[in-house]
């Protein structure tokens, strides 16, 4: 077991080359299965979701070659297995777009019930609709969820609720169908677009991707290519919300600035500044401005990101005044709450909304990353506080992160990894 300790009170000042994305890479690697042919993904984050998945593909006799640092080639051709193997899948909630994939490919498969950060229940029935409407059956009465489709037709798919999982879905399954496919009131995020380009890449005819209405033209089959996975939203998100937090001086390397005006529109609110390029931007709190509270709810794209809601709840506990946060996607995003309490946080919780009211500093002390987002918001906070905190359960940060102690060394930050021996009781 791994441990991160944080000494508080520095500011971050310098540059950060941002990885690629790691949502957009989880649903571009099983999108492969679908092609005939060498897919060589570039930009591609090392983390363990990405490890991950690519061990999964390879159980499914997926040829995965490791070219360099960031790029990948995977050759799906020989693929003949729709059964993941259901101690991987069971490890992350992405395993849930093999479904979409596998069935696209081989009109059949069995997935075990994914699993990944938990913030609540979260229901599949949407997906289930998509997977129904394009004329497959589904069987969820085990925990192994399992479709089957003798042909797979274009239709009509509209969603109650905007949901990025079955919209992900829904495009993979359609990709090789018969005829039209259009998904109403899709998911609108950055990487929908960019799943959507890359299959467009490899063949496939996908418009409106970015939009509420998806149209999606079923094709015989998808060849291999090269594709380069875009830069990743929220860690960027991520280090705006550390420098602010720190008062310092950061600029950011590697982004698409539209990507992020979400997140600097609250940054200016509070007082931030920001200066943007064509693919970086700084951030910088000038000497002597004190960062005001804010309202904010976390929405789908183009909202202020639910990935992004801990980060930006964190920062808040050092401002003067009270700042709400309501999540307007997940049932319980608030389980960290209790970690900022323990440094001396003043927030309560009312179901879907956080009332923040400001305390001077937060204190150091040994809190917990309950999930990957969380464990992010736990390093800001340690970086705010007075003395030392301790973080475990930082495999839920290696998830989603590439080397992200280090980047926040490589700008002052005093952080470093331990590891911890474990009490067997003996």
């Amino acid at each position: 077991m791994e441990k991160l300790v944080v000494k508080g009170g520095g500011r971050l000042n310098g540059e950060v080359e941002i990885s690629g994305a790691k949502n957009a890479a989880v649903a571009i690697i099983p999108a492969c299965l679908l092609t005939k042919g060498v897919c060589r993904l570039e930009n591609l984050p090392d983390i363990k979701d990405v490890k991950l998945f690519l061990t999964i593909l390879e159980n499914l006799h997926a040829k995965v070659c490791y070219i360099e640092k960031g790029v990948v080639e995977i050759d799906c051709t020989e693929v003949d297995c729709s059964e993941p193997p259901a101690d991987l899948t069971r490890k992350m909630r992405g395993s849930s777009y093999l479904m979409g994939a596998l069935l696209g490919r081989f009109r059949r498969c069995a997935v075990t019930s994914p699993g990944g950060c938990d913030f609540g229940t979260r229901p599949i029935d949407l997906h289930i609709k998509a997977f129904e409407a394009l004329g497959a059956e589904v069987d969820c009465s085990y925990d192994i969820i399992k479709i089957n489709a003798e042909n797979i037709t274009g239709s009509n798919i509209y969603f109650d609720v905007v949901s990025v999982g079955a919209t992900v879905n829904a495009i993979l399954a359609a990709v090789l169908a018969d005829g039209m496919t259009v998904i109403e009131n899709a998911a609108k995020e950055p990487h929908i677009v960019d799943l959507s380009n890359f299959l467009n890449a490899m063949g496939a005819n996908i418009r409106g991707a970015g939009t509420d209405t998806i149209k999606v033209k079923g094709v015989p089959e998808l060849h291999g290519g090269t594709y380069a996975i875009i830069p990743d939203q929220i860690e960027a998100g991520t280090f705006m919300i550390a420098a602010v937090a720190t008062k310092g001086d950061v600029t950011l390397k590697n982004i698409i600035p539209r990507h992020l005006e979400p997140i600097s529109a609250k940054m200016l609110e509070m007082g931030a500044r920001i200066e943007e390029c064509d693919d970086s931007l700084r951030i910088w709190v000038p000497e002597g401005t004190k960062l005001k509270s804010i309202n904010f709810t976390a929405l789908p794209y183009p909202g202020y990101p639910t990935d992004m809601q801990p980060q930006l709840v964190t920062l808040l506990t050092t401002t003067d005044g009270t700042s709400t946060a309501r999540e307007g996607v997940w049932d319980d995003r608030f389980r960290y709450v209790s970690e900022l309490r323990r440094m001396g946080a003043n927030i309560r919780v009312e179901g879907k909304l956080a009332i923040v009211n400001g305390v001077p500093n937060l204190m150091g002390t040994t809190v917990k990353a309950v999930d990957l987002r969380a464990g992010a918001a736990m390093i800001i906070a340690g970086l705010m506080a007075d003395g030392t905190t301790e973080i475990t359960g930082i495999h839920h940060i290696d998830r989603g992160y590439e080397n992200f102690e280090s980047k926040f060394v490589k700008l002052g930050a005093d952080i470093h990894r331990l590891q911890v021996i474990e009490d067997t009781g003996v």
